[in-house]
């Protein structure tokens, strides 16, 4: 299967003006790997089954295909406690500085919501009592995902020490589940980072990680 270079560069600018993110040239195989699945549920076949998905669904300017298709390129890369430092920060400085508060916490594209239960799971082992999580990411997908709070044990593997799995999740069949007393101060919701902040209140820590990387440079210094 191969895209041709018109139908990368037609997927590149949609893909840019609904999130932001660039498809740099050389990502072609990147193309064809997330939309292969897309052209053969549309029936089509052949190393030309991408460019006759683009042609034929995409052109057409259908909402729900652009939707599928930027959802489709999204990374969903993630992990518990991902790169240590930023938890650390949070217990050992944000959270002194913010004792007593009403927090109010913002996970920005929070994949499939192990950084918001990451999050959680340190507030309250600090014994912190009253905040609030909004957890959002652009694809509705894997923030349905994050919202069900359950999580295969390779998934579980990918950082998150044995005594908060035995404290915070149970086992449920072949998955481990979130405690439901955790969950009760978490919101999900889909948001794409290119509109205005959700929320009717501002913010009182924001964690926004691993995500200005695949943006341009003009959206990432006009600060969108």
């Amino acid at each position: 299967m191969t895209v041709s270079t018109q139908s990368f560069a037609y997927v590149s600018d949609l893909v840019r003006k609904h999130s932001a993110i660039q498809l740099a040239p050389g990502k072609e195989y990147l193309v064809e790997a997330r939309l292969g699945p897309l052209a053969r549920e549309k029936g089509l076949q052949g190393p030309d089954a991408v460019d006759s998905y683009v042609r034929r669904y995409l052109r057409g300017g259908s909402p729900t295909e652009t939707v599928r298709v930027v959802e489709a390129m999204t990374t969903n890369e993630t992990s518990w406690f991902r790169d240590t430092s930023p938890f650390t920060a949070l217990r050992r400085a944000i959270l002194p500085e913010l004792a007593g508060a009403d927090l109010s916490i913002w996970s920005a594209a929070c994949s499939t919501g192990q950084e918001p239960y990451s999050i959680a799971m340190v507030l309250r082992e600090e014994r912190v009592r009253s905040y609030r999580i909004l957890a959002t990411d652009i694809n509705a997908q894997v923030v349905e995902r994050a919202r069900t709070g359950r999580y295969s044990q390779l998934e579980i593997n990918r950082g998150l020490p044995a005594p908060m799995l035995v404290r915070n999740f149970r086992r449920v069949g072949a998955e481990w589940e979130v405690d439901p007393a955790l969950r009760e101060n978490l919101t999900f919701q889909q948001h794409n980072l290119l509109t205005a902040p959700p929320g009717p209140r501002m913010f009182d820590i924001v964690f926004l990680r691993n995500v200005l990387s695949y943006f341009g440079r003009p959206t990432t210094l006009s600060g969108r």
